[in-house]
Order: structure tokens, then sequence, then C-alpha cells
């Protein structure tokens, strides 16, 4: 059985996966979807202090390193930028990048994309602490086309983030070392970077320009915003994922 290893996003954990992982299951995918250090529910809220986008790389290298055979390898926003640096350590089958952040050097194109880095900087330049999240935000632009009992389940469930990595994430052009740079050329395995057509956090423009830097296909999906694991049409993107998995990558073991 193939896995496919997903990846979540800043201040969330693998729960948001909860539902986007069934048709994977139903497609004869082994679902691993692991919280990133100091995400798990019961961790303390110091647990992210320190924490490099290179450690979660790390992590996730190493589980899929760990793993039988080279699973797919499927990332969300942050967790979509963890997926690019693990790929260049760890052999995989496949990459999936679901409104990935973008690598060092590529720029964003949004404005929101912008103020959010803007405010980051002002917040702590240097903090290597914790940062709460700013559920406004969430709700705003995230998880703008949730429902909002569903919204405000999911804000809920929302945990500290490292700020660190969000500053390595965000404000990549103050990183001298290059944490999130992926190297040069395209990532050689098949890769696949799917955008909501309406997402502010990372445009379709900065999707593109992802897909390009990777060599990977974009997809965009008319009408979605960011949180395309759980909003309204979440069955179309992963069943969009599933097609070109079906197509360009063979999953035999």
């Amino acid at each position: 059985m193939t896995a496919i290893v997903m990846v979540h996003g800043a201040f969330c954990g693998g729960w948001c996966f909860e539902s986007f992982r069934a048709p994977f299951e139903a497609a004869g995918f082994e679902v691993i979807a692991p919280d990133l250090r100091g995400h798990a529910a019961d961790a303390p809220s110091g647990a992210v202090i320190g924490v490099s986008m290179s450690d979660y790389a790390a992590d996730i290298a190493r589980l899929c390193e760990g793993l039988d055979e080279p699973p797919v390898l499927l990332g969300h926003s942050m967790g979509g930028l963890v997926a690019q640096l693990a790929a260049r350590r760890a052999k995989i089958r496949a990459l999936v990048l679901l409104a990935p952040s973008p690598p060092w050097g590529v720029i964003g194109s949004s404005l929101e994309e912008a103020a959010t880095a803007f405010g980051v900087q002002i917040a702590g330049l240097f903090s290597s602490g914790a940062l709460e999240p700013d559920r406004g935000l969430m709700r705003a632009y995230s998880l703008d086309r949730m429902p909002k009992a569903e919204r405000e389940a999911a804000v809920a469930r929302l945990r500290p983030e490292s700020a660190m990595a969000v500053r390595e994430t965000l404000n990549w052009w103050l990183d001298p070392f290059m944490t999130t740079s992926v190297g040069p050329g395209a990532i050689t395995a098949p890769s696949l970077v799917i955008s909501g057509q309406g997402d502010v956090v990372h445009s379709s423009a900065t999707a593109k320009a992802v897909a390009e830097r990777i060599g990977a296909t974009l997809k965009v999906m008319p009408g979605m915003s960011h949180w395309l694991v759980g909003e309204p049409g979440w069955e179309t993107v992963a069943d969009v994922a599933l097609k070109w998995l079906a197509e360009e990558v063979s999953l035999a073991a």
C-alpha cells in the first residue's frame, strides 16, 4: 500500500486533514498525518520555541525515509514549504502542494502576503518564541469560506507557532542562512501545485511562481480560497490530486 504523508500548515495540526484524508484512504492510500514538532493538542505552548523550518523538514524527511516505500508527500500552506524542503532530503514518489508557502527567493504577490510578512517583522524581528495565532486573520483570510460552525471549531484547535519558523517563511530576505531555499533546479519527483483562485494568503500568482521554481504542474481551483483541505469544494481538490497521481505517477510498490 502506498503511503501519503500529509503535512499541515502553521498554527494547525494533523487534525486539519480529518475529512480530506478520506478520499485518499478510499483510493487505497495509507494516510499519515503527523503533528509537526510542538503541535500536538497536549503539547505545552512553549514546545515550538526556537524550532526552525529546517527542523520541521528534517522531521518529515526522517518520517518518509523510515517508511517501507517512498511515499507521496502532500503539504498545505506552510506545510507545503516544509514538504518542498523535505523533498530535497528524502526519496519520495510524488509531491502535492496545496496553497503552498513559497520558498526562499520567491516573492509573494498579494498585498495580504506583504502585510502579513510586515506584521511578523514588527511583532518580533529576532524572536525565537512562540507566536499566538491571530484568530481574526484566520477567520478573514484562511477560513473565510468555511461554514461558521466549522470555522469556529477549527479556530478553537489552533496552536502557537514557532516565531522563528514563521519569520523564516514570511521574511526570508532577512535570513542570511537561506533556511527555506529549495536549492537549484526542479524537484526531481513529479510535482503538483493546487491553488485557490480567490486565495489571498498565497495567491494563484504566487502558486504559479512556486510551480515554475520547482518544475511542477499548476492547477487553479475556481472560486476557492486558502483552506483547500476543508472549505466547500475540498472534495474536488482531493479528486484533482488523485486523478493527477493516477495519470502521472506509478503507484506500484
